[in-house]
């Protein structure tokens, strides 16, 4: 299997070494820059599906009519964090 690199960063040397300093036993600079973009599409997708869903919610309530008072929602999260302070005693 090809692979296909990343392009060179150029970084101050004070990030290049907070990098290593926080590099796991064995761990390389490489894999550690790896993961963390890795973790960074990751988090935009999963970030980008977050907002998706957000507007087709809004969407869908603005043709429904579906809105719902603060204040009911309001009472129903008070009566879940209740529930869920009872349920941790």
């Amino acid at each position: 299997m090809k692979s296909d690199t990343i392009p060179p960063l150029r970084v101050s040397g004070r990030l290049r070494r907070e990098a290593e300093a926080v590099l796991q036993e064995g761990e390389s600079l490489s894999a550690f820059v790896l993961e963390s973009l890795t973790r960074g599409i990751e988090a935009r997708r999963a970030q980008a599906a977050f907002i998706a869903r957000g507007l087709a919610s809004g969407a869908k309530a603005r043709k429904h009519g579906g809105y719902m008072p603060l204040a009911d929602v309001m009472r129903k999260l008070e009566r879940r964090l209740a529930a869920a302070r009872r349920r941790a005693r």
